[in-house]
């Protein structure tokens, strides 16, 4: 296939992109590298199987030659980032999504966007499944990119209401490992490159809220899977182990082998009290589950970064 592929210099669309050029389709990259790094495709820079654009979704793109599939997986993601830049980040998700949109419909391509586990907001379902509409905050910090992605989501529907587009949604759960940048801000990152240099673990609030952690490549696996799944699924990506955010600290004290201590701040707002995916929809349809173990994640992640 000839796919166009939105934010694939990004952490995770920087490992979709490489999975599909060993796929042996061809890729169109559009990233303007606000939250993205080039280098993350440098290494797939010499494939005649990829072409790299420097522009943001939210510009007109002129993409040459036909496509057979658009992947929209430009966003910022981190909450540092996302609430430094809330209104980027509202615009990627509904401009940006609705001019997606636009061009798989030129295409009569395929569609696939990747949402994310925070549209369930601060859940009252625990697990969380495809059918629970969410307890989302529509004016707190994290609303750019709670509401965007569920303006996001909305689009597609309306999409599929008017012209029938062939589409499915992917929410991705926590996810992490290489390439996903140090100073990112989530949880893995800051505890593994905090115990890399002796600093003290920083845990927010008590760490007894949870999360549950999703190794890069058995995500990738699931958005494969996922793209060649029937129109209009919506799949819950994501490990459904789930830990406290104090059991994640302690793995990583016991995995980099630390005396890094662990020091507590205050919680951020609207920081969700649970999150743990329930993806029997995609064990069913899909055959995917997730297979790499957090604490062998984990030491890949922390080889990254050294």
């Amino acid at each position: 296939m000839r796919i166009l592929l939105s934010g694939g210099a990004g952490f995770i669309g920087s490992h979709l992109a490489e999975f599909l050029v060993e796929d042996g389709h061809e890729v169109v990259v559009v990233d303007n590298l606000s939250s993205g790094q080039e280098s993350n495709i440098e290494h797939l820079k010499d494939e005649e199987k990829l072409g790299f654009k420097d522009q943001d979704v939210l510009d007109d793109l002129e993409i040459e030659g036909d496509l057979d599939y658009v992947l929209h997986f430009a966003s910022r993601a981190s909450p540092d980032d996302y609430q430094k830049n809330p209104i980027h980040t509202l615009r990627t998700n509904s401009e940006g999504t609705l001019k997606m949109l636009e061009i798989a419909d030129e295409n009569d391509a395929k569609f696939m966007y990747a949402s994310t586990s925070e549209i369930y907001g601060n859940p009252e379902v625990h697990p969380q499944t495809e059918d629970y509409n969410g307890n989302v905050n529509t004016v707190g910090p994290r609303s750019c990119y709670d509401e965007g992605k569920r303006f996001g989501e909305a689009a597609i529907k309306s999409y599929d209401m008017k012209h029938g587009i062939d589409y499915r949604i992917i929410r991705i759960f926590n996810t992490y490992g290489p390439r996903l940048k140090a100073e990112d801000g989530r949880v893995i990152s800051n505890f593994l490159n905090q115990a890399l240099n002796d600093e003290p673990l920083t845990v927010y609030g008590d760490g007894t809220q949870t999360r549950s952690f999703c190794y890069v490549d058995d995500l990738v696996n699931g958005i494969r899977k996922a793209m060649n799944s029937e129109k209009g699924g919506i799949f819950n990506l994501g490990n459904p182990d789930e830990y406290t955010i104090l059991e994640l600290a302690e793995k990583v004290q016991k995995v980099l082998d630390t005396e890094s201590e662990i020091v507590h701040q205050e919680l951020p707002e609207d920081d969700p009290e649970k999150r743990k995916p329930d993806i029997t929809r995609a064990k069913e349809k899909l055959g995917w589950k997730p297979e790499v173990e957090l604490e062998k994640g984990l030491n890949k992640t922390a080889e990254y970064y050294r």
